[in-house]
């Protein structure tokens, strides 16, 4: 295969100088759009918008092949974190990097680019290939909510690929962990501070010793939990009667999620008891758990393609969430695929061109050997 590599730096360096963000892809949806319909593919977008009031949904885009060959889906988001906009991306030896002030947006120009430049070898190559999807997703970050809104009965694919970690290029991610959202509200007793304190039940010092008794950081190898956000009080002369903390508890084992939401729940409300109040509790479910096992025809194939372009793979699990989460909750066969960005969501951002353009082979490798 021949990738074009100035062809395909032009394109990543385009695509990080358009603004977007999670809710507001409406300019990069359309230029994306226009893009894969140049390339003569069937392109849809669909409502997933509307469930955040953003002004775009998820591209979907369609290429028709050997109906004797698996239909593979490739998939990227649009939006980026902040400090994301007005990017001003520079190239220095080799690596690309924004001027400082900004993120590079290479999560996930970056997969975004070498989904293109892949499509575009195997068309002037006339590579043979089954039916290929192309889809690229809202508002993933913070919330996977364009994977979360994508209509699976819509999707021909028989598994996908996700480019859409700083891992090395040939990293196969075939595992990641079930996550929910703990936020816990304590109640205790305003009051003035400083003519009557006694008279309060300090909310803050409730959810406090709350804090202190939940087991948090690393549990053990499969299990993780954070309490990343407290909040509470209205001035420092009046007692606090609230206080809010949110939470967030991962684990690859259902059972080992349960006990420790369980022990965290338990811990606030001993903690409201001893003072005589209450909390309330709300618990979501922000995405489940995958494994894929490595005899899967999602992993031999990815495999094989990346041996096949002299790259030596790597099967791993990882403690983060991604679109895949979603689709693999949604019956389609999914893993995540290294990109090798470094410093991601960072001013310091970076991705090398070789890595790059050793993403977009491997794309047109695993079209190839399907």
């Amino acid at each position: 295969m021949q990738i074009n590599q100035e062809r395909l730096v032009n394109e990543f360096l385009a695509l990080v100088q358009i603004d977007s963000f999670a809710g507001e892809e409406r300019e990069i949806a359309d230029y994306l759009i226009k893009q894969l319909q140049q390339l003569g593919l069937e392109v849809t977008e669909d409502d997933a918008g509307k469930t955040i009031n953003g002004n775009a949904g998820n591209v979907i885009a369609r290429m028709p092949g050997d109906p004797g060959k698996p239909t593979i889906m490739f998939c990227a988001h649009m939006d980026r974190v902040a400090p994301g906009k007005g990017i001003k991306p520079i190239i220095e030896n080799g690596i690309i990097k924004s001027d400082g002030t900004t993120i590079l947006a290479a999560d996930d120009a970056a997969g975004i680019a070498a989904i293109l430049e892949a499509i575009r070898v195997v068309k002037a190559a006339e590579i043979p290939h089954g039916s290929i999807e192309v889809v690229f997703t809202i508002a993933e970050e913070g919330g996977l909510f364009g994977a979360k809104a994508l209509d699976r009965s819509q999707l021909k694919a028989d598994f996908a690929y996700f480019l859409d970690s700083n891992d090395a290029v040939g990293t196969i991610i075939n595992q990641a962990p079930s996550h929910q959202n703990l936020d816990i509200t304590f109640y205790g007793k305003a009051a003035h501070a400083g003519v009557s304190p006694e008279k309060g039940i300090n909310a803050i010092k409730i959810a406090a010793e709350a804090i202190a008794q939940m087991n948090l950081g690393r549990i053990d190898h499969e299990t993780t939990a954070n309490v990343g956000l407290i909040k509470g009080g209205t001035a420092t002369n009046i007692v606090p009667e609230l206080c809010t903390a949110n939470c967030e508890i991962r684990s690859l084992d259902p059972d080992k999620l349960k006990t420790q939401v369980d022990q965290m729940i338990a811990a606030a409300q001993n903690a409201a008891a001893k003072y005589g109040t209450k909390v309330d509790i709300h618990l979501e479910d922000s995405y489940p758990a995958f494994k894929i096992p490595e005899s899967d025809p999602v992993i031999q194939l990815a495999v094989k393609a990346a041996e096949a372009i002299g790259i030596t793979p790597q099967i791993k699990g990882t403690g983060g969430g991604s679109d895949a989460s979603i689709l693999n909750g949604k019956n389609l066969p999914s893993v995540v695929l290294g990109l090798n960005y470094q410093d991601v969501h960072s001013t310091n951002e970076s991705i090398a061109i070789a890595d790059l353009v050793r993403a977009a082979e491997l794309v047109v490798s695993i079209i190839e050997h399907a």
